[in-house]
Formats: C-alpha cells, sequence, structure tokens
C-alpha cells in the first residue's frame, strides 16, 4: 500500500470521530452521560489528529514513517485520555456511553498498532 494512505486512512478515522463527538453524541448527550463540554474538547482534539493526518497525506513527507509513528503515538495518547474521562465521568455515563467510548478505543488502538507495524515492515 503506498505509503500515503496510511495518513488518508488516519485522517478520514479522525475526522468521523470529531463529527460523531463534536455532532452526533453532542445531541444525544443524555443518552451517553458524558458533559457536552468534554465531547466537544474530544472532537477537537480529533479534529486537531485529522488535520495532521491530511496535512502529511497532502505534503508526502520524505520520512514519512517519523510522521507516521508521531500520529500513532498520538492516537494512543488520546485513547488514554478518553481513558481517563472516562473513568472521571463512569458515574453519569450509560451503557450506550461507555460502550461507545470503548469500542472507540479499541478501534483507533487497532488503527495506531497497524500504522506502527507499517513503519517497522517498510524499514
Amino acid at each position: 500500500m503506498n505509503s500515503r494512505r496510511y495518513f488518508l486512512i488516519d485522517g478520514l478515522g479522525a475526522v468521523l470521530s470529531a463529527l460523531l463527538l463534536g455532532v452526533v453524541l453532542v445531541r444525544f448527550q443524555s443518552f451517553i452521560g458524558m458533559p457536552s463540554k468534554v465531547l466537544y474538547g474530544l472532537a477537537l482534539i480529533a479534529g486537531l489528529i485529522a488535520l495532521c493526518s491530511f496535512l502529511c497525506y497532502f505534503q508526502k513527507p520524505r520520512n514519512w514513517r517519523l510522521f507516521l509513528k508521531g500520529i500513532a503515538f498520538t492516537n494512543i495518547g488520546y485513547c488514554g485520555l478518553t481513558l481517563a474521562l472516562v473513568c472521571t465521568y463512569y458515574p453519569e455515563l450509560t451503557a450506550w456511553g461507555i460502550t461507545y467510548f470503548v469500542l472507540e478505543m479499541v478501534v483507533i488502538v487497532g488503527i495506531a498498532v497497524w500504522e506502527l507495524k507499517k513503519t517497522k515492515q517498510a524499514s
């Protein structure tokens, strides 16, 4: 697979997360339980990750492995923050909210691990 596609896949996933968090889940906040301000904050972070991924996609950096590693570790950090927020707001979260955040973290960590493997395979 062309190395640029890794950035495109990551960017599209981050856009999806940003839209789900900042648009969909905010509208259904009472079914999720996570405060809207937290959802907007997570959406902003996802949007910034998308921006970085798309910049790499369009700029075609020569040392793309380094950038992809950076994005992968940023994704893992995002999941760490999400886990901390889930623990903090656990009493307020509904089963739907917990399910969403657990699934989101599983998918994002899976993508990050895949990205890290691709950087090693290409070496």
